[in-house]
C-alpha cells in the first residue's frame, strides 16, 4: 500500500520501487531511461487516479446486457512542465488517453534557483477538469508553487502534482503554498545539494530523459 503523510503520497509498490532504483543508476542508457521512466508514470497513474468517480452504465456483453461502470464527472487533464514533465506525460496518456493535455514552460534561474515562464497554453475549459500536474522531480518545490498557481488563475480548481523523486525542502515550499494539492511521488530523498540538485536523486532528469547536458 501507498505510504500517507499529511497530503503527500509516496508509493512503495515493490514494481515501483524496482523501477526508480533503475532510473536513479547511472549506468541506465538515455532510451531505458525513457521506457522505465514511463512504465513507472503508468503505475502511478493508478494511484493518482484512484479517486475518479463511477456511474452506472448499460451495456451488451456477447453474451447479455449488463450494467458496467464508467468513470464520471469531471474529465481529466494532464499538464506537463516542461520539458522533463514529457517524459512521465506519455505513460499517464497510455493509461488515460482521452485526457486533454496542457504544458506550462518553466526554467529555473540557476543563481535565484526561481522559476521563470516562458510557455503556456491549456485546454480552454480547464476550470470544468480535474488536473494532473507532472514533473519528474519535485527540487526546490518553486517551479511547481509556481505552476500550480498559474493553474488556479486559469479557473483550474481539483489539481493532484505527481513527481518520481521529492525532496524535503519542495515538498515544504509546494504544500505550504498549496496545501489543497495532494502530492504524489515514489520517494522523498534526503536533501537539496548547493546547486539546487536532489541527493541522492537520479541526476538531470530532462538531461537523462533526451540526452543532454
Amino acid at each position: 500500500m501507498p505510504m500517507a503523510r499529511p497530503n503527500v503520497t509516496v508509493l512503495d509498490h515493490p514494481l515501483v520501487q524496482h523501477k526508480l532504483t533503475l532510473l536513479r543508476s547511472r549506468d541506465t542508457a538515455v532510451a531505458d531511461f525513457r521506457r522505465i521512466a514511463r512504465e513507472i508514470s503508468l503505475l502511478m497513474c493508478y494511484e493518482v487516479t484512484r479517486a475518479l468517480p463511477l456511474e452506472p452504465v448499460p451495456i451488451e456483453t456477447p453474451l447479455e446486457p449488463m450494467m458496467g461502470r464508467m468513470i464520471s464527472g469531471k474529465k481529466l487533464c494532464l499538464v506537463s512542465i516542461l520539458r522533463a514533465g514529457n517524459g512521465i506525460l506519455e505513460g499517464m496518456l497510455d493509461a488515460v488517453p482521452s485526457a486533454r493535455v496542457g504544458h506550462i514552460g518553466l526554467y529555473r534561474d540557476p543563481v535565484t534557483l526561481q522559476p521563470v515562464e516562458y510557455y503556456l497554453k491549456l485546454p480552454e475549459d480547464i476550470a470544468d477538469r480535474q488536473v494532473i500536474v507532472v514533473d519528474p522531480m519535485l527540487a526546490t518545490g518553486h517551479s511547481a508553487a509556481a505552476a500550480v498557481g498559474r493553474l488556479k488563475a486559469a479557473g483550474a480548481a481539483q489539481i493532484s502534482f505527481v513527481c518520481l523523486i521529492a525532496a524535503p525542502e519542495g515538498v515544504g515550499v509546494l504544500t505550504g503554498a498549496h496545501p489543497d494539492v495532494p502530492v504524489f511521488t515514489c520517494a522523498i530523498d534526503r536533501c537539496l545539494d548547493e546547486h539546487g540538485y536532489i541527493r541522492p536523486g537520479l541526476g538531470d532528469a530532462g538531461d537523462r530523459l533526451f540526452g543532454t547536458k
